[in-house]
């Protein structure tokens, strides 16, 4: 009879100081580049890539007051710097790959003979590919409502009928992953808790199809257009673009309480008091138009 032992084994002094000192040097550059990060993109709205967090290391290391960094291995210090650019690189490319990865397991237990173990065992990856992707999901839009929450005082969304959109087949995968009810939720409960300002644009509002430069609206616009010329002015529009301008200004004129939404000679124009002071879910004005 075979008898398992546990052995444990303990770094010599020498190694533990090394250890240590490595720590230590590892904690200083995450907190000094996650700084320098921050600073920058305060200053000048700008992102920061890995590249530029190696050179920045580099300066770190030469500055005079940061010698000891050569003390301990390169490595462990160039890893720290790629798990913080993995950490504020967009994750909807991480969700992307975990999509892709559960449609391959689907597949794989399509052509596995129903009852085997093969086929559970299939089973078992399709349901951890299922997690992953909500975990995903769920960590894309808490990032980005975040940052949004974060960066702006004002959020201007629109109230899109999310249910009768999905009923679409060509759409529905697209609107589910990217979860906009749950999206909306989140803003919902962080803009009130950070003091923030959200408004909701009520979704007859022509955003698309209204000249966000002159205030146009053409007698008809298919969804299958994605850019189309003003008649009015001639600006040439991106069909999403135009329509974020259009949400954008609609809201502001909401949070300025008494300026106009509506283009300029529309029927539609409303005061933004009147609009306000209709009753609204959780206390988040929707303009009514």
């Amino acid at each position: 009879m075979r008898t398992a032992y546990k052995v444990r084994v303990y770094p010599t002094a020498e190694q533990a100081a090394v250890l240590n000192r490595t720590f230590g040097c590892v904690r200083l550059v995450w907190n000094s580049v996650l700084a320098w990060r921050q600073a920058r993109y305060r200053a000048e709205g700008v992102t920061t890539s890995y590249a530029q967090t190696d050179r920045y290391l580099t300066e770190l290391k030469r500055d005079g007051g940061h010698d000891f960094l050569y003390e301990v291995s390169s490595v462990p210090l160039q890893q720290t710097l790629r798990h913080q650019h993995t950490a504020f690189a967009p994750t909807r490319a991480h969700l992307e790959r975990k999509a892709r990865n559960l449609a391959r397991y689907q597949r794989r237990m399509a052509r596995k003979q129903r009852g085997s173990n093969n086929r559970a065992k299939a089973k078992a990856k399709v349901a951890g590919a299922h997690t992953k992707v909500r975990d995903a999901r769920a960590d894309f839009l808490h990032r980005t409502s975040t940052r949004l929450v974060r960066d702006r005082d004002l959020i201007v969304i629109e109230d899109l009928n999310v249910k009768g959109m999905v009923r679409n087949r060509r759409l529905a995968r697209a609107i589910s992953d990217a979860g906009w009810g749950e999206f909306r939720r989140q803003l919902e409960y962080k803009t009130a808790r950070a003091g923030r300002r959200l408004v909701v644009i009520d979704r007859w509002y022509p955003s698309s199809k209204t000249c966000s430069a002159c205030g146009h609206l053409p007698t008809a616009l298919s969804l299958s257009t994605r850019h189309w010329t003003c008649p009015g002015c001639g600006t040439r529009h991106d069909r999403d673009v135009n329509a974020a301008k259009n949400i954008l200004a609609a809201g502001r004129a909401v949070s300025a309480c008494g300026a106009d939404v509506s283009p300029q000679g529309s029927s539609l124009r409303r005061s933004a008091v009147k609009q306000e002071a209709q009753p609204v879910r959780a206390g988040i004005p929707v303009l009514q138009l």
